[in-house]
């Protein structure tokens, strides 16, 4: 069974976005799109009034309480935002289908049998970045397979550089992709996700780490610039060592390096305003508080001006 670029669509001002950016990724990976709307269950006073036949009149596309639109204004929208997709992405085989449950939950199901699930999240305006609700953290945190978060408003042209005469252009090469990479541990499905990700866009591959001394150090590092400049080389050894064998794998992506020292997630949204895609990882850990997001990853979901995939790993 061919995997999907999988889009959750609930009807928002942040669901266009994520639509547009995932039938662009289906593109450049020839794989499918699917768009899925998830129904939440009715509760239970109105479920039975629904059975006694005393529920209220609908009309529309009428609305559950979470935004979701119900089954009778979905069948529209699904239809009408799949149409539009399919004459703005020719070539893309196109889907769309609603399922039954709790948005969280059943998003992260779907996200099994697709190469990635795309949501649609808030932005701050003026600020930059994200508002990611609810659902959307839920999502992130449970999914087993890669997920992207896109701002709403974003455009296909903000991906690109701008063109010869200043003017931004789909038709520009695209941004660079940016990795965040923890060399302590480097995940290979993380690093190779990002590879790819250059890889299809014929960009460079950013690769950003963050890095600060042992507590033993700390103290006396910031009056001894010998020892900084040191640390500072072992780092970018290591991040060199461990990218070598990919850059043989990917040999026409570019490869920027930089060891920085400081916070990785400050590092990391600075980069996001030149990039196309930022890429970071979430390391599953299955215990008894539940799944959770790193704090790197959680800050840049929130403050990051670019998409932002999450890609889950051991």
């Amino acid at each position: 069974m061919p995997r999907t670029v999988t889009a959750g669509l609930d009807g928002s001002r942040e669901s266009p976005a994520a639509a547009e950016w995932a039938a662009r990724e289906a593109k450049l990976r020839g794989l499918p799109l699917k768009l899925v709307n998830v129904r939440e269950p009715l509760p239970v006073p109105m479920a039975r009034a629904t059975l006694l036949g005393t529920e209220p009149q609908q009309h529309g596309s009428e609305r559950s309480e979470t935004g979701v639109p119900q089954a009778e204004g979905w069948g529209r929208i699904g239809s009408e935002s799949a149409e539009g997709l399919r004459l703005r992405h020719p070539g893309v085989e196109i889907t769309a289908e609603q399922v039954s449950g709790r948005p969280g939950e059943a998003l992260a199901h779907l996200a099994e049998d697709a190469a990635l699930l795309v949501l649609g999240s808030r932005g701050l305006g003026g600020v930059g970045g994200f508002l990611v609700g609810s659902v959307g953290l839920a999502v992130v945190a449970h999914a087993d397979r890669p997920v992207v978060l896109v701002r709403a408003g974003e455009q296909a042209a903000d991906e690109h550089l701008m063109d010869p005469t200043g003017i931004p252009s789909a038709a520009a090469p695209y941004r660079p992709v940016v990795l965040g990479l923890n060399t302590e541990d480097p995940d290979p499905s993380l690093v190779e996700f990002a590879f790819d990700a250059a890889d299809r866009r014929a960009t460079s591959l950013r690769v950003v780490h963050g890095w600060n001394p042992p507590p033993y150090y700390a103290n006396g590092l910031s009056s001894d610039l010998g020892l900084q400049t040191e640390l500072s080389q072992q780092e970018a050894t290591v991040l060199t060592e461990v990218l070598r064998p990919w850059r043989q794998k990917f040999p026409a992506v570019e490869v920027i390096e930089e060891s920085r020292y400081g916070t990785a997630a400050i590092h990391l949204v600075d980069a996001s305003r030149e990039a196309s895609l930022v890429v970071v990882g979430r390391r599953v850990r299955r215990s008894p508080l539940g799944a959770r997001i790193g704090p790197i990853t959680h800050a840049v979901l929130h403050h990051a001006t670019a998409p932002v995939a999450v890609v889950p790993h051991g």
